[in-house]
């Protein structure tokens, strides 16, 4: 299984950048984890629109959705130019009725997750949680059967992440705050939280995510590794895990 940062602020893209996205690959099947702003075109730096085989989203907020029209626009003009007629498959969940129905285009195809069930998709198999956030929203532990990675998506710390993320080989966490701030009101984590869970999880490696515009980001690694007695490792374009 191969991990590709493809988006990573929080919020809105900073310059050049492109909010929540991830490639996964295994056995030359590509799954992509959430859509932000930005990300169809930092995407196509690692694959094209034809060679996707799903897309898989946490939550309808913009910054995790934002690119999926976009998607579907480009899915269409693949049929123009190579007649291509398959569909691409978007999971999605199903409370946010509005958001659910979007995901269905000429040339996509929205398909329910159950988050009370174990999902599987082409080699992964995925498990959901409930996360802390304003709207539905649902982190996910996938794993190939052998390596397994925790996605937090958007929450505000809660200990329950925390045999969620058991001994999982990567966890992605939400670290949109630096320690000394609150992000509990707006759903999001603080680097001490992240660390908290990823030390008590005894995960193999943190990538702090969802990341703030403002301070120096440096800092938020430095705060993890306070917590934290494994590497830290603050999300970049294009970084690989595999």
């Amino acid at each position: 299984m191969q991990l590709t940062i493809i988006g990573f602020w929080g919020g809105y893209p900073n310059k050049d950048g492109a909010t929540s996205s991830y490639l996964l690959e295994k056995d030359d099947y590509k799954l992509v984890l959430d859509m932000g702003s930005g990300a169809l075109s930092k995407l196509q730096k690692f694959t094209s629109v034809p060679e996707l085989d799903a897309v898989i989203l946490s939550h309808y907020h913009h910054d995790h959705v934002a690119d999926i029209g976009v998607l579907q626009y480009g899915k269409l003009i693949d049929y123009y130019v190579h007649n291509n007629e398959k569909k691409l498959k978007i999971y999605g969940h199903t409370e946010d009725e509005e958001g659910f129905s979007s995901l269905s285009h000429q040339y996509t195809e929205g398909v329910a997750y159950n988050p009370e069930e174990e999902l599987k998709i082409g080699p992964f198999s995925i498990t959901f949680l409930r996360t802390a956030h304003p709207v539905p929203c649902f982190g996910m532990r996938i794993t190939d059967g052998k390596k397994t990675i925790v996605y937090t998506a958007d929450s505000s710390y809660t200990e329950v992440w925390i045999p969620f993320a058991k001994d999982a080989d990567v966890l992605i966490t939400d670290c949109n705050y630096f320690k000394e701030q609150d992000g509990t009101a707006a759903g999001h984590m603080n680097s001490e939280e992240a660390a908290g869970i990823a030390q008590a999880a005894n995960v193999g490696k943190l990538v702090l995510s969802h990341l703030p515009q403002f301070g120096v980001l440096e800092q938020l690694k430095e705060e993890a590794e306070q917590i934290y007695t494994g590497p830290v490792i603050l999300a970049e374009e294009g970084y690989v895990w595999k």
